[in-house]
């Protein structure tokens, strides 16, 4: 047997099998599905505007008044808002819920490349995509209840704005993929075990 027929060998029991349609579906879901989250988190903290309420509109970045004329009169002076311990507060939250973003950026792109480099790592890697998508859940929910706690006292149900339920919808889908996400690994049937029939 020569040394390319070895190594062809070699290279083809590293393959995995091939996957059903519909693990593929599944598994491309979840990563369109955690795309989608990463944008509406990404827009929600860029805009940062998340409760209108008493005629002020308040945010992780700005604290604006809207004055008779209708005009926002903004500032990145949050002690303005009267608020105790906000501008502290505030930076904890925009901190959290960026780093949020950020770890989910990390958590799709090992997502993806466990799907387009298959190889005996990409279980390990979806798993690890996985378990950033659930960290970045965490991140995002503790930077909206944060926020809820720090303005408590001027929470109205209809005082949040769109780009506030962008977040809240965003930090949902990281949590239903993250779990999805490691809960498909475990019941599909493991590679390691099905080379051996």
């Amino acid at each position: 047997m020569t040394a390319i027929a070895v190594q062809a060998q070699r290279l083809l029991a590293h393959r995995r099998p091939k996957k059903s349609f519909f693990e593929t579906f599944i598994r491309s879901l979840i990563i369109l599905c955690v795309a989608i989250a990463v944008v509406l988190s990404s827009v929600s903290v860029c805009d940062g505007h998340w409760l209108f309420a008493k005629g002020h509109l308040f945010g992780l970045w700005h604290f604006c008044t809207v004055s008779n004329s209708t005009i926002l009169k903004c500032v990145t002076d949050l002690n303005q808002a009267s608020v105790e311990g906000i501008n502290f507060g505030m930076i904890l939250a925009r901190s959290v819920v960026s780093l949020a973003v950020v770890v989910a950026i990390f958590g799709l792109e090992l997502l993806m490349v466990s799907q387009v480099c298959e190889d005996t790592n990409s279980r390990r890697k979806w798993s690890m995509g996985s378990i950033l998508i659930l960290l970045s859940f965490l991140l995002s929910s503790s930077g909206v209840l944060s926020f809820l706690i720090l303005l408590k006292d001027y929470i109205t149900f209809l005082g949040f704005t769109l780009t506030f339920w962008c977040e809240f919808i965003a930090a949902c889908l990281f949590f239903l993929n993250g779990m999805s996400g490691l809960h498909i690994n475990t019941i599909t049937y493991p590679w390691n075990r099905a080379r051996k029939f």
